[in-house]
């Protein structure tokens, strides 16, 4: 046989009975995979004395019992493996055990080699990982610093130029007033006003980007919505351009904010018209989409139906570089001074802020066309409310009651007040949350309460608007904020009677609010 093979026989020895066996039979390979030669005659406890006790338990346990054994073990004595397999020789008086065995040493070896090869390579990839890791953080940190200063980078050109003008035009202000003179003065406090708007125009737009702005989101026609836009678009493009508006007349209609949708649609198609300075055509379609788990998984939107707005030109499109980078803030391929570079990400944070989604699809050469996907919503949509002219909203009529003004910048307080009392209105004024509660209590006759939302002292406006109505059930509340409008919302939504007002605002739009919520 290949295998080793020998027969053992008990005895009774110095260590107790059946403590020491003596090898009465062998075949020639047993000295091959064992290691030991001649050992026909040799007693267990000469040969390998440290190893006794180990080897007589296994093998006596056999004799004792009869049950065949197999098992792996150490021959220490010679550094081999051993795979081994016993059985009793009958009848059990013999006290005899007959052992088949192999040397598995190369085998044992291999597979530890292996195992530590395996080890060694989990620890590299292990090793490997931590540095990716490490260098994909170094990278994405490297990748945010850079658009930060991209970023501010616009910002500070942007507003700079914008500040130059309003700083310029009241320097000039201030010298015809202390020269006695009123020749120019209007056209300096147009220029201040139309630089100031240009800036508040600049930060709604970085809000919408970072998708902070304030949304009046309501049931929305936006079939009937984009057909009355199509005369102000093709104003606005120009005669060299036709416009034309797509879809069924029953759209389905969305929750999103009326005015925000008209002011990305008409960005969109300004881009369009940008990009066909030789004429083309615009088209605006809207229509209803169904998006399964596949499709929307990779847009980062819940599956279901959305209303899809696609605004295409037939302009002369976007390399995929440019495509790739169209929604980043500030990047633009316009000249210096043509564009902020901060429509499309308004566009694109305005479609994320509603749930939905905005893409663009584009080909150098062949057009662009960009996607609105606008969650569906079932109610009935709501009429477009209409603004009226800043002259019609400045004289129409008396905001007349007693309203509590809570704001820590003194002199957007002073000219709040300022206002309100010119247009008729009483007020008592706080600098932070706890002191116009204070007011709140000892003045019963507050009618209205309008409050900034980021206020000093530990309490914000929102938590000053709970507190007084806890008080006061059903106060009147406007809240006037320049970037803190998720504070004031639950889920998207204020309670009956709270409404926002985005600073920078004009006076007249908050006196058309204070009129409204006195109910005048």
């Amino acid at each position: 046989m290949d295998e080793g093979f020998c027969i053992i026989e008990f005895f009774d020895g110095p260590h107790g009975p059946l403590s020491d066996y003596i090898h009465i039979e062998a075949n020639p390979a047993y000295a091959r995979h064992a290691g030991i030669p001649d050992v026909v005659g040799q007693k267990l406890r000469e040969m390998v004395p440290d190893e006794a006790d180990g080897w007589v338990a296994l093998y006596g346990e056999v004799l004792r019992t009869g049950e065949p054994i197999r098992f792996e073990r150490e021959l220490v004595a010679t550094g081999r493996h051993l795979e081994l397999s016993a059985f009793r020789i009958e009848p059990p008086q013999l006290r005899q055990v007959a052992v088949l065995f192999q040397d598995v040493t190369a085998k044992r070896k291999a597979e530890a080699g292996l195992k530590q090869l395996n080890e060694t390579l989990e620890s590299r990839i292990a090793q490997a990982s931590a540095e990716l890791r490490e260098k994909e953080e170094a990278l994405r940190h490297s990748q945010k610093m850079e658009a930060v200063g991209q970023l501010t980078g616009g910002i500070a050109h942007d507003f700079n130029n914008l500040l130059t003008g309003i700083i310029g035009s009241l320097d000039l202000l201030q010298v015809r007033l202390q020269q006695g003179r009123t020749d120019g003065l209007a056209g300096y406090v147009t220029a201040a006003r139309n630089s100031a708007q240009r800036a508040a125009s600049l930060t709604h737009r970085l809000l919408a980007f970072s998708r902070r702005q304030a949304l009046d989101a309501r049931p929305t026609d936006v079939h009937k919505l984009v057909a009355g836009l199509q005369e102000l678009v093709s104003r606005t493009v120009g005669p060299h351009i036709e416009v034309v508006v797509q879809g069924p007349a029953d759209a389905w209609h969305a929750l999103v904010d009326p005015y925000q949708l008209e002011n990305a649609l008409l960005n969109l198609c300004i881009n369009a018209r940008d990009a066909m300075p030789h004429g083309g055509r615009i088209v605006i379609a809207v229509g209803n989409e169904v998006l399964d788990d596949d499709a929307a998984r990779p847009l980062e939107v819940e599956h279901g139906e959305y209303l899809a707005i696609r605004v295409t030109d037939t302009g002369a499109g976007m390399s995929p570089e440019v495509a790739a980078r169209a929604f980043d803030p500030f990047f633009t391929t316009k000249p210096i001074g043509s564009g902020t570079g901060l429509g499309l990400s308004m566009v694109y944070g305005f479609a994320r802020q509603s749930g939905g989604h905005a893409g663009i699809e584009t080909r150098q050469g062949a057009g662009t066309t960009v996607t609105l996907l606008l969650p569906r919503h079932s109610a009935a949509a709501a009429e477009p409310l209409q603004a009226a002219p800043a002259e019609v909203r400045a004289t129409a009529g008396p905001a007349e009651g007693t309203v509590l003004l809570v704001d820590d910048e003194p002199t957007v307080r002073m000219l709040t007040i300022e206002a309100l009392r010119e247009s008729g209105c009483k007020v008592i004024e706080a600098a932070d949350g706890a002191a116009g509660l204070r007011l709140l209590q000892a003045e019963p006759g507050i009618q209205l309460l309008v409050t900034d939302v980021g206020l000093p002292g530990g309490m914000n406006g929102r938590q000053l608007a709970d507190a007084a109505r806890e008080r006061r059930p059903g106060l009147p509340v406007i809240f006037t904020t320049g970037y803190a409008e998720h504070m004031v919302t639950a889920n998207g939504q204020l309670p009956q009677g709270m409404q926002v007002l985005s600073k920078p605002f004009e006076l007249s739009d908050l006196l058309t609010r204070v009129r409204e919520a006195l109910g005048r």
